[in-house]
């Protein structure tokens, strides 16, 4: 029982006990076999929201580094899982999140990664004019002169510059970024795919649509990871597809996955409008080919997706896969596996042969958007949290414990991330209608830290050497 005294020893202000690791020997621990479908609907779901109020002080840069009180003791994760799995630990970050002074020491002790929640998403560097393009401007594409809408950088950049004073002020304890998302048929503003960016007008062709999109790629990849950026060597890898399979079908997400949901609104929770244009997958595979053009060789280029689990959605992700490496002029380097689980599901045996299935297609697996939503009728008393605390304990241990099997056999386990820090900030908290989140009211607490900032028992399972 590897770190078990020491565990007591530094969790004496909690009320459960702590088991060891996931990883350190094999696991008695069992969970429930029920069927990947009811982890979750939708997606990620972060509530969109501006950083443009974020401002950063001297008194915060200093609060910044100081240690909590309460975190004196406590092992890094960072650490612990370099040591355990060999691989990036994440989690994400958005809005005015960086410049709580608890929620940054959590980041900066226990993450040498992070992803903006919504910061690079194609509706913030529109700077969230989703309803009506916020103008245009004339761009050179291959020798041709087109109409492009202007980028606005602001939200990212405030959170960027952050990190990149961190990294410079310690250049041992230096945080990598992922890049979310190029192409995602979510928070990505409608006008984008009409004539004149005007969506009361006609959608354009796949032809335009094509320079639209290698146009868009470009002007993201050369400002944040180009030479001469500020920020090329603080990226990582890009999410450059996300959520492009079905979750009803097991092929491509269509322009109808919703039948209730109007193509004319501004931005879509499920149906495609890259889809309604292409009316087959060229813009998933252009995506690539585009990317792999203009981002540096050493910047690692993913698809990610969500119910990832489910045997006939994993086989059209691998489909999706295969055609990408394909295809002349693409590179795709690893997929990510969302990691919206829930309680009830996947079940630790398909959670394993996703990882195995994915792993052989493409080499590299990544965990990128963890969290467990909470046992159904879940209240938040104090009762109930005990006892949540530990089934989630319980399904961590064994999640991760697969990872690190799955690893010693040959998969190239190359990242977790956590989305999300703290429990009372998780997207679960909260509803949004492009990309998911509550579906009710329902209490949640899906990370490892609580709303009081201190680790929870799931903490341990990663901790522990």
């Amino acid at each position: 029982m590897k770190g078990w005294s020491r565990a007591i020893a530094l969790v004496l202000t909690t009320a459960t006990v702590f088991a060891m690791a996931g990883c350190s020997s094999a696991s008695n621990e069992a969970v429930s076999n029920a069927s990947v479908n009811s982890s979750v609907s939708d997606s990620e779901g972060d509530t969109p929201k501006s950083t443009d109020t974020a401002t950063e002080s001297s008194t915060q840069d200093s609060a910044d580094v100081k240690e909590n009180d309460s975190s004196g003791d406590i092992p890094s994760l960072r650490d612990a899982v370099d040591k355990k799995l060999g691989c990036r630990i994440g989690c994400a970050i958005t809005g005015n999140e960086p410049w709580d002074p608890k929620l940054w020491n959590l980041v900066t002790t226990h993450f040498n990664a992070v992803t903006l929640g919504n910061e690079l998403k194609p509706d913030s560097l529109f700077g969230y004019s989703v309803s009506v393009c916020p103008g245009t401007k004339e761009a050179e594409l291959n020798g041709e002169t087109i109409t492009v809408p202007i980028l606005n950088y602001n939200n990212p950049e405030k959170i960027l510059n952050k990190i990149l004073k961190w990294n410079e002020d310690n250049p041992d304890r230096k945080i990598a970024v992922r890049g979310h998302v190029l192409l995602w048929h979510s928070q990505t503003p409608e006008w984008f795919f009409h004539e004149d960016y005007d969506k009361t007008k006609p959608y354009v062709t796949a032809e335009v649509m094509d320079k639209r999109l290698e146009w868009y790629i470009r002007e993201v990849l050369t400002h944040f990871t180009g030479e001469g950026s500020p920020y090329k060597d603080l990226f990582y890898g890009w999410d450059v597809v996300n959520e492009a399979v079905s979750d009803a079908t097991g092929t491509y997400r269509t322009d109808a996955e919703n039948p209730n949901e109007a193509l004319s609104e501004d931005r879509h929770g499920n149906n495609s409008s890259w889809w309604h244009v292409y009316q087959n997958e060229d813009f998933i595979v252009n995506a690539f080919r585009y990317a792999n053009k203009y981002a540096p060789e050493d910047l690692e280029l993913y698809y990610n997706d969500y119910n990832e689990c489910d045997a006939r959605k994993r086989a059209g992700i691998i489909e999706l896969i295969k055609t990408v490496k394909e295809a002349e002029g693409t590179r795709i380097d690893a997929m990510g596996m969302q990691g919206h689980y829930s309680m009830d599901g996947p079940s630790i045996n398909d959670f394993e042969v996703s990882i195995k299935a994915y792993g052989e297609v493409i080499g590299n697996v990544q965990i990128t958007e963890w969290d467990l939503r909470a046992t159904e009728g879940y209240d938040g008393s104090d009762e109930a949290k005990e006892e949540e605390y530990e089934k989630q304990r319980k399904i961590y241990n064994l999640m991760y414990y697969t990872l690190c099997s799955s690893k010693n056999a040959g998969i190239n386990i190359t990242g977790i991330t956590f989305w999300g820090t703290i429990d009372t900030l998780s997207w679960l908290q909260f509803r949004s209608n492009v990309g998911g989140g509550s579906k009710t009211q329902q209490k949640q607490c899906p990370l490892l830290f609580d709303g009081n900032y201190e680790p929870k028992p799931a903490f341990w399972v990663f901790a522990e050497e």
